[in-house]
């Protein structure tokens, strides 16, 4: 079984997560942040991933922790549950639309950890989210899962689409990198590791 659990606490928060690799989207996420939790969820559906989160974060600070240390342990549990990483895809690029807004996410499995984010015109919130938080998400995990990730914004009015379109590709960016392909053998890398 590729799938983690994770328990994580510092001064500015507690977090227990529990990550499946090979799920079917079941959810349980309680982060205390609503447009965070809505976010996980659509990541997790379209990515097929059985994910739970219970975070209680310093919010009468803000959401900055919460955000930033959930994008933390999700990195880790991801890094650990791919395991050896031999026989996966590895690469994956993705486009999905939300409405108006369309965006493409492309990842690498690499064991490189790099972000490009190439997101502008969101507003500075939505409902009480934080929008800048987003990209405060991914560099956190992708500094813990050890992937390549490029997330672009083609075009899009809505901030909340624009972000939802991301999650959503950015699940299933995922889910088709770390797929097992039984036709490739061993690490897909000319190094021999990953």
């Amino acid at each position: 079984m590729r799938s983690e659990r994770i328990s994580r606490s510092t001064a500015e928060t507690a977090i227990e997560l529990k990550f499946d690799l090979d799920g079917t989207g079941k959810t349980d996420i309680r982060t205390g942040v609503g447009f965070l939790d809505h976010m996980l969820t659509l990541f997790a559906k379209h990515g097929r991933f059985d994910l739970t989160v219970v975070c209680n974060g310093d919010l009468e600070v803000d959401q900055h922790h919460t955000v930033e240390d959930i994008g933390i342990v999700l990195g880790q549990a991801f890094n650990q549950s791919i395991g050896n990483k031999e026989g996966i895809e590895r690469y994956s690029t993705v486009s999905t639309p939300m409405d108006e807004a369309l965006s493409t996410v492309s990842l690498d499995i690499s064991g490189r950890s790099f972000l490009v984010y190439n997101v502008e015109g969101l507003k500075e919130k939505i409902g009480d989210f934080d929008t800048e938080l987003v990209e405060e998400f991914f560099l956190a995990f992708t500094r813990h899962a050890n992937v390549t990730l490029h997330i672009n914004l083609q075009y899009g009015k809505n901030s909340h689409h624009i972000i939802e379109s991301i999650f959503k590709s950015f699940g299933r960016a995922l889910r088709i990198a770390s797929t097992i392909n039984p036709e490739i053998e061993g690490v897909p890398s000319t190094k021999g590791m990953l």
